[in-house]
């Protein structure tokens, strides 16, 4: 019999597939029919920085509006539809009615009295933090070592309201990337998530407007994962799992592989359904099994940069051996 379970930010999951935070893990039903199709573990739909803020003092979110400009009327419908005091019962009534991990996800760019909020997350009986931080480095006025810092300060803030395991879900926006990561992984964080996805813009020519691209993630964006895990798994001290572009079972192969302990899918759901999740489980037990492993602890950074012969293959290799003349 083919062993999924794997330990990611000291849990035991019974297989590493994590629903990610999104729209599919927004209500009790959400997640129990997640939990009844197979999967590991779920991080609840984002709850972002502004909505406690607004919560906190309504002029501070004010001043957040006006720093945010058309994001204003989102953050209104948003705030109205995704309170706190919901978010704090979604967190109580699924933890009633589910025994796999949940995680709550904070999405945030700043330091503020908001991460004392990670207290009545605790409170509310979530098993871990998932803090979704990204700040896009578009301002030369911050150097790249300042955006860092903030992301520390970030980490280091929640870290002192709550004894809850952290995961850090990051952008490969990082003047050095490597160097980045490493540090964020000894500041007691429990795992790291590569990458989180964002709002893409795109140009509609005809009407010349600025409007939204794919929504979905699309597979061959995973190797950039692919890449940034393998080389990592090795030297950060937390686990690591992949997201973006996972769309079956092999995929998540390919990302345990070269080191990550789990993947958080969520395209593949709307796309599929929940039932997608007993597909990509029985793929990976049919590879195992014909490959004559037993447990994913036998495959998992099987492939990392430290073990394979020639691990520059995940720095230019390819390069080289496409478009050398």
């Amino acid at each position: 019999m083919i062993d999924l379970s794997t330990n990611y930010m000291g849990f035991k999951l019974e297989n590493p597939i994590i629903a990610a935070s999104s729209g599919m893990t927004d209500s009790v039903d959400k997640i129990k029919n997640l939990e009844v199709n197979g999967v590991g573990a779920v991080v609840l739909k984002s709850l972002f920085e502004e909505q406690i803020m607004m919560e906190i003092d309504k002029t501070t979110a004010q001043n957040l509006y006006n720093t945010y400009g058309d994001a204003e009327e989102y953050i209104e419908y948003y705030t109205r539809k995704h309170n706190i005091d919901n978010y704090l019962h979604l967190i109580e009534k699924s933890k009633a009615e589910v025994d796999i991990p949940v995680i709550a996800s904070l999405n945030s760019f700043s330091v503020g009295r908001w991460v004392d909020f990670a207290e009545k997350i605790e409170s509310a009986g979530a098993d871990g933090i998932e803090l979704n931080l990204f700040l896009l480095p578009g301002d030369q006025k911050f150097s790249g070592q300042e955006i860092e810092n903030i992301y520390l300060d970030i980490i280091r803030s929640v870290r002192k309201n709550t004894t809850l395991p952290i995961a850090v879900k990051l952008s490969s926006y990082f003047t050095g990337l490597a160097d980045s990561l490493i540090k964020m992984s000894k500041e007691q964080v429990s795992a790291m998530v590569l990458f989180n996805r964002f709002y893409s813009p795109d140009v509609d020519l005809e009407n010349e407007q600025i409007v939204s691209s794919r929504i979905f993630s699309l597979p061959e964006e995973n190797s950039n994962c692919i890449r940034w895990i393998g080389i990592l798994s090795d030297k950060v001290d937390c686990d690591l799992a992949a997201s973006t572009g996972i769309v079956d079972g092999y995929d998540a192969l390919k990302n345990l592989l070269v080191g990550a302990k789990a993947v958080q899918v969520a395209s593949t759901l709307y796309k599929n359904t929940a039932k997608q999740i007993g597909i990509m489980k029985h793929q990976m037990e049919v590879w195992m099994n014909e490959k004559g492993y037993k447990s994913l602890d036998e495959i998992i950074g099987k492939l990392s940069y430290k073990k394979i012969e020639k691990p520059m293959i995940y720095e230019r290799a390819q390069f080289m051996k496409y478009f050398q003349k």
